[in-house]
């Protein structure tokens, strides 16, 4: 049969005169135009693209530590016995070469092993699925430039920085080294930011602030106050605003099903932002009256991403708010479930959670309920976070076991927990 085509349309890959000639200038325009983000698709069509890939995440999702898992742990008299009841688990041999353990050693290993296992994922998937697993990685290399930035602030070793960083957010090292290797001049400063940032793979997004910060940026004596210690949270704030604006609207493109789900996770994201930054602006330059509101960067208002449940009206109200007292009158407005976690923040000498507990357990609750659903990639971003929750659990369990402090060691959030509170919520 091949024989036969090649005798009728000529050898294989050679396109025939008369068609030639009519698809040249389409063909060339078409080359000029960028690719076309691929639709998920629905039932008929997703599993062609992504299913292998889907069919991992999912058989990855049951190598959650269990309860009766977390039972044995906080049971463990040491890290030794931490160590030999992981082996009973999906965490298996991971700490077999270590001789002396730590909670930053169960830490290291644990992280390393969810990382292994996305760039797993990773290396199977297509697009649209390979730029969302991606932009997942981009929260980590936003963590990992700040890290950088402001350890040489403060003259600590590029190597130590270097072993710090997360390894999900790792990029090209001769770049992230750059990141330290500014002299501390005006113009070191000014050509960091202008030369050396503006190429990491976060870049676009400094660039964004590039843009905003234009006028400071042309006196170059003046550079160095961006990235002072006192506002690299301000920066990182900044760079966080646009990566979570970016996603979601990259999410929004994709459609199906993956749309409304991550959606609703990044917008959870981002109210969770909005209430954080307002709760540590004060006592900082960000409460004072002429650093809540205005178009210009930085005010309170320019952090808050525009996008969320809160966005716009919920917002406006943080914006005008000076203390925790005014703080909590907003957030009794806003009422529904950020209520029910200011109450949480108000009570916490009485009933031992912070703000953060709050933040986490909803967060778990949507990451949890994201696998309900099928043939979406929601699912990719809810197994990374999880297990990083995961991991957060057992870091706090290891270092309660090491300062002896048992009667704390239960207060994590599992994840998968069938006595979840959400899962006992009676409507």
């Amino acid at each position: 049969h091949a024989a036969d085509k090649e005798g009728r349309d000529g050898p294989r890959g050679v396109v025939r005169a008369e068609h030639r000639s009519g698809s040249t200038d389409a063909a060339a325009a078409a080359a000029m135009e960028p690719p076309p983000i691929v639709p998920t698709g629905g039932m008929t069509t997703f599993n062609m693209q992504h299913g292998f890939t889907e069919a991992l995440v999912r058989g990855m999702r049951s190598g959650f530590l269990k309860d009766q898992d977390y039972h044995h742990l906080t049971q463990c008299e040491n890290l030794e016995d931490v160590k030999m009841n992981l082996q009973e688990t999906d965490y298996d041999q991971f700490l077999s070469d270590v001789t002396t353990v730590t909670p930053s050693i169960i830490q290291q290993k644990a992280t390393e092993k969810m990382v292994i296992e996305f760039q797993y994922m990773r290396a199977h998937s297509v697009e649209p699925l390979s730029s969302f697993m991606d932009f997942i990685a981009i929260e980590y290399m936003i963590e990992n430039v700040m890290l950088l930035l402001k350890g040489t602030l403060s003259g600590r070793d590029v190597n130590e920085l270097m072993e710090q960083c997360h390894p999900l957010g790792m990029f090209k090292e001769s770049t992230m080294r750059l990141c330290t290797a500014f002299d501390n001049s005006p113009k070191g400063y000014s050509d960091l930011y202008q030369t050396v940032l503006v190429e990491t793979p976060v870049g676009k997004y400094f660039s964004e602030i590039l843009a905003q910060k234009s006028a400071m940026l042309e006196n170059a004596g003046e550079v160095r106050n961006v990235l002072e210690e006192v506002e690299i949270e301000i920066l990182k704030n900044s760079l966080m605003k646009l990566y979570l604006e970016d996603f979601y609207y990259f999410c929004q493109e994709i459609g199906g099903e993956t749309a409304p789900l991550m959606c609703e996770l990044l917008k959870a994201k981002s109210d969770q932002r909005a209430i954080n930054i307002t709760l540590n602006s004060f006592g900082t330059p960000l409460n004072e009256p002429s650093m809540r509101d205005g178009d210009g960067w930085p005010t309170r208002k320019s952090l808050y991403p525009s996008i969320g449940f809160l966005y716009p009206e919920g917002t406006e109200l943080l914006v005008n708010v000076s203390d925790e007292q005014t703080l909590g009158v907003a957030m009794e407005k806003i009422g529904g479930i950020y209520s029910s976690i200011w109450n949480t923040h108000v009570n916490e000498a009485i009933s031992d959670k912070s703000i953060d507990d709050a933040f986490f357990e909803r967060e778990v609750e949507m990451l949890e309920l994201a696998f309900e659903n099928q043939m979406h990639f929601a699912c990719f971003y809810a197994y990374t976070k999880l297990k990083e929750q995961e991991i957060r659990n057992l870091v706090w369990i290891s270092e309660c076991i090491v300062q002896q402090q048992k009667e704390e060691v239960n207060k994590f959030v599992p994840c998968f927990s069938a006595s979840a509170p959400w899962r006992n919520r009676r409507p």
